[in-house]
């Protein structure tokens, strides 16, 4: 753990304000889940929650089907990080942080399709301009976004059509409602 030196008190109703340096750093925003932690030291620990991210297993082998049906690699992120990956080697993006044109795109709860022409590119990773996204569909449960589901190429205009957007629209549908449960 790192220290940051900076020192809140707990307000009468048990609340406590995380600095804004630390949010922005941490890229947690109002509303954002948090889990707590506790230890036997006394230290009270906030991570991140991410539902999307308990699928594990589940998003890996959803992703491998994506890839192999649509023939194009294929990942499965939360609102942060990329939670699966298929198609490509998963040390390059596994874990990664997804970048800000693709967080923006969850944000404002819109499909993304690239179209031949199109000048708006989606890099999918934070720092990086190797992977393109070619589709863009956000996860939403109870009506919030929680991830999305990406088909992407590492061509700098990949060719994706209706198809990739209709299977990428019933994986993110399916993920949603599975999430609700």
């Amino acid at each position: 753990m790192k220290a940051t030196g900076i020192v809140r008190r707990i307000d009468d109703l048990g609340r406590v304000v995380i600095p804004k340096e630390i949010r922005r750093t941490m890229r947690i925003r109002e509303g954002d889940p948090l889990e707590i932690y506790t230890d036997r030291d006394g230290e009270v620990i906030f991570k991140k929650y991410s539902p999307i991210g308990e699928l594990g297993d589940f998003a890996s082998e959803y992703a491998e089907t994506l890839s192999k049906t649509s023939g194009h690699p294929t990942c499965i992120t939360d609102k942060d990080n990329i939670i699966a990956v298929s198609g490509v080697p998963k040390r390059e993006l596994s874990e990664k942080k997804v970048s800000p044109e693709l967080e923006k795109m969850m944000e404002d709860k819109s499909t993304f399709v690239l179209k031949r022409g199109d000048e708006k590119k989606i890099n999918v990773i934070e720092g990086s301009e190797k992977y393109t996204a070619g589709v863009v569909v956000p996860i939403i449960s109870e009506g919030d976004t929680i991830g999305s589901v990406v088909f992407f190429s590492n061509e700098a205009m990949p060719q994706m059509g209706e198809v990739e957007e209709k299977l990428a629209q019933s994986a993110a549908g399916f993920l949603g409602r599975h999430m609700e449960q």
